[in-house]
């Protein structure tokens, strides 16, 4: 393969943030190689998912996540992949992407958002305050068995990943587990932040490890806020779909056009609602500002009693029952007789009026005519009134910041594959379109099959981007990491014929023989890079060739020898 070539087929190997950034194809390989993991296809064996045959694949999914809140912790150890620097990634990329493009929107490169991120310090809120020279984190991307073996790590006792791992995971969990079809599941990424969106049931969305209804989305709550951050203030960077991808920089999309506009449409539906009683109670939950200039009303025994909308809110954030839900009436009962007042505040709005004055006046927020009606209506009771209509309207309707429409949109196999095939049939299938679907390819890389991968993106990304072994290693002498090596467990994270990278190795504390050898050449390498290191593995024993000789045992199976000299294979 080509230089540039190699470069997006070692990047499907280490898979950093912007490895994916830059190659956008490799998000939904990363999918695809989790859906072959033999990990999903136990889960789907376990009888808590088992139970649930025959039930909606909404239900599934609501189960899948509190599997995964319970397996899974979300890691935002920067330091958990080593350091680069930014000079050196942009050396390596700068044919793909400019500097410029970069830097505006990779949180790595000095990217903060919108004004809404300047405000909160999202940069300090990430950890990533602390890189503000030349040096920066590897963030990358794990897969489910990388994300999986954090319990071996030190100071970890679940499995654990950053968002893009999380995101990954649920895609193709969604699938295996769940059944979801691929053509219902949406990728989206944004540069600090990546979220599926599930086209079933009113749409779905996916936050690190929580998932959101469109009734949870505007439910006021503080994790609802949370969650919607990313889509409210950052432009979003990729869609990756089973059909293909489209990207904020790049001409060039290969998701299918049609597909991309109905993802659109079904996004805007999902991002946005109408007035009514249960919405602005809680848009008054998470702008508390507001609620000294409201009250509610309930009738008692046949007269009309009013309660501050500020008390309310006190009794309900030690209640089981909400405010104009379905369980409103109970909140009113616990609310005691000397917070509620037979007369109005004059000086405060009351609730129902102005439900009642919106659907009177038909009321349209997303037309001028509508706000400024509005803003007028409220202008004796709430202070800046235009304020708080701008507000309410930017609560009710969230404009999603997706890449453009107009692109060169060229025809992709797409990946079709049924909730109904096995995991060998998966396989298989994907196997076939190699040759056709290039995200299907990289998909055997970021599963690190070795038994049909070229080996020189391999090796290219375990000499040039595993800092952690090197740093773990830099005031060892080469017998004694040899012999820490050795002493380790001799054990894969990977099945079969696949293998880890040597900071996996090294982060995990085990690794097979083959994987020990390749850490060590690694080592050596980054010691001596003119050193020629010749690495044979064989069935059942590795043995490395630096001037020293140093042998591994193996169960892998692989039988290959390799020559890395200056880095190179």
């Amino acid at each position: 393969m080509d230089s540039e070539q190699l470069e997006k087929y070692t990047s499907a190997i280490t898979l950093s943030d912007m490895e994916v950034f830059v190659f956008p194809e490799l998000m939904y390989s990363l999918v695809l190689a989790n859906i072959m993991s033999p990990i999903l296809w136990r889960w789907r064996q376990a009888d808590s998912f088992r139970k649930l045959e025959g039930k909606s694949p909404y239900k599934k999914l609501m189960r899948l996540r509190q599997f995964i809140m319970d397996v899974y912790d979300f890691n935002l150890d920067l330091n958990t992949w080593g350091l680069t620097s930014k000079s050196r990634e942009l050396k390596r990329f700068e044919k793909f992407i400019s500097p410029d493009d970069i830097a505006a929107s990779n949180a790595l490169f000095g990217y903060h958002g919108d004004q809404y991120y300047f405000d909160v310090d999202i940069r300090r809120h990430f950890g990533l305050d602390k890189y503000d020279g030349d040096i920066i984190p590897y963030w990358k991307t794990e897969t489910v068995e990388a994300m999986t073996a954090f319990a071996l790590k030190d100071g970890y006792n679940t499995g654990a990943g950053e968002c893009v791992s999380l995101a990954a995971l649920y895609a193709s969990a969604a699938f295996v587990v769940c059944q979801i079809p691929l053509e219902d599941i949406y990728m989206v990424l944004t540069p600090l932040h990546s979220q599926n969106y599930f086209d079933i049931q009113g749409g779905v969305l996916s936050n690190n490890r929580r998932l959101l209804t469109r009734t949870m989305w505007f439910n006021g709550t503080a994790i609802s806020a949370k969650a919607q951050r990313a889509l409210r203030n950052e432009q979003v960077t990729i869609v990756a779909h089973s059909t293909g991808y489209v990207h904020c920089f790049y001409d060039r999309a290969t998701i299918d056009k049609k597909g991309y506009r109905y993802f659109a449409g079904r996004l805007a539906e999902y991002l946005s609602t109408e007035p009514s009683p249960l919405i602005f109670a809680n848009f008054l939950r998470c702008n508390r500002n507001y609620q000294q200039y409201f009250q509610f009303c309930r009738h008692l025994r046949g007269e009309a009693m009013f309660v501050k909308a500020d008390v309310l809110f006190h009794y309900e954030h030690g209640s089981n029952y909400r405010i104009a839900d379905e369980t409103f009436d109970k909140l009113l009962g616990e609310v005691s007789e000397d917070d509620y007042s037979p007369y109005k505040c004059r000086d405060r709005l009351c609730c129902e009026e102005l439900m009642r004055f919106i659907e009177h006046e038909k009321i349209d927020l997303k037309e001028a005519v509508g706000t400024k009606m509005l803003a007028k209506y409220l202008e004796p009771f709430v202070p800046e009134a235009a304020k708080f209509v701008d507000e309410l309207c930017s609560f009710l309707h969230v404009e999603a910041k997706l890449p453009a429409f107009d692109k060169d949109y060229v025809k992709n196999t797409p990946i079709e594959l049924s909730v109904e095939q096995s995991r060998q049939e998966v396989i298989e299938y994907l196997s076939g379109i190699r040759s056709s679907n290039i995200t299907a390819d990289l998909a055997f890389y970021a599963y690190r099959d070795m038994e049909s991968c070229d080996w020189e993106p391999f090796v290219k990304a375990a000499v040039e981007r595993n800092p952690v072994s090197v740093e773990a290693a830099q005031d060892k002498p080469v017998e004694q990491v040899y012999d820490w090596l050795r002493g380790i467990p001799n054990e894969s994270i990977y099945d079969g014929g696949r293998l880890a990278q040597p900071d996996e190795v090294v982060n995990y504390s085990t690794g097979d023989g083959v994987e020990k050898a390749i850490t060590l050449a690694n080592i050596i390498r980054n010691r001596d890079g003119e050193r020629r290191i010749e690495v044979a593995i064989t069935p059942q024993e590795v043995v490395v060739d630096a001037g020293e000789v140093y042998r591994f045992t193996s169960k892998k199976g692989l039988d290959r020898e390799l020559t890395i000299l200056a880095g190179k294979l």
